[in-house]
């Protein structure tokens, strides 16, 4: 591969069209766009199309961006190194994705003591769909994938589910909101307007059940794939929401959200699914180990 012809595409991508990369790169947006098409000959692939006035990425063009992300990235760390005098071994980056029905918190708590070692490695953190990522984990770019569900029977993927335990679930809402309340908890919810995870989410069976044990005719307000813009409508009032109990404090303190209740027997669990059967990754080693400590035991 011809790097220089990498970098111009990178540099286009990065900058949004060939006139303002041709600008940073000093050469002519027609020679600039001559390379890049050089590039897509020797790669068999179209990297970037026209959209209107201007360009957008393929499918084939995101995955050489993020691949050029990390190849000119790593070659910015050598040069100051070497430029330091100062020359390290490079420590590869731990590279995990979170899929968007586990509660940023969670993840954060999870991920954040693998790198406090000295030689701590670069994060790379991706989020999203289940499938999308579990694609990136099968060809090995992602050493990680956290869920709140172990790997699905339906997904061609040689991986291996590690479960890291879970934790009851709660229902909080505004203030505002829980001063409209006028009974108690649960029937306090059939009162409010409800924010619930998407129904392909794993929790969103197990509320729905729950709601119909306790005979609360639901007014579902707005349903999310994504549990971080379900707790900031909640933190807006526009409904009550369900988020794990283990996040009790951090609820009050940052969205000032208030408590409702405990649900007693409604569970979310969360896995790390990895292509090692005996994880051996000294990063995704302590993920495991903190999950003991925030989640429980996993078995």
């Amino acid at each position: 591969m011809n790097f220089k012809h990498l970098h111009y595409f990178w540099v286009t991508a990065k900058t949004g069209g060939v006139v303002r990369a041709g600008k940073q790169l000093h050469i002519t947006p027609q020679t600039l766009s001559g390379q890049i098409k050089l590039l897509e000959e020797q790669l068999g692939r179209r990297l970037l199309r026209k959209s209107g006035r201007t360009l957008e990425l393929t499918e084939a063009g995101q995955l050489a961006l993020r691949y050029a992300d990390e190849i000119f990235t790593l070659g910015a760390e050598l040069e100051a190194a070497l430029q330091h005098d100062q020359p390290a071994r490079p420590q590869a980056p731990l590279r995990i994705g979170v899929t968007d029905a586990v509660p940023k918190a969670i993840a954060y708590r999870l991920i954040e003591p693998a790198l406090h070692p000295e030689q701590a490695p670069r994060l790379v953190c991706e989020e999203g769909a289940m499938d999308d990522l579990l694609a990136d984990l099968a060809v090995h770019r992602l050493d990680l994938v956290i869920a709140d569900a172990p790997l699905p029977a339906h997904v061609n993927v040689r991986a291996f589910n590690h479960r890291l335990g879970r934790t009851t679930l709660s229902f909080y809402a505004s203030p505002q909101l829980q001063a409209r309340t006028t009974q108690p908890f649960p029937q306090c919810l059939a009162e409010l307007p409800l924010l619930l995870p998407a129904a392909s989410s794993a929790v969103r069976a197990q509320i729905d059940q729950w709601l119909g044990e306790h005979k609360i005719a639901a007014h579902i307000a707005g349903e999310f794939e994504d549990s971080a813009l379900m707790t900031a409508f909640g933190r807006e009032g526009r409904g009550a929401f369900a988020a794990p109990s283990v996040l009790q404090h951090d609820i009050a303190r940052e969205l000032g959200a208030a408590l409702l209740g405990h649900c007693a027997g409604m569970h979310q669990e969360f896995y790390a699914i990895s292509v090692e059967r005996r994880i051996t990754h000294p990063g995704v080693a302590q993920i495991t180990r903190v999950a003991k400590d925030l989640l429980g035991v996993s078995s």
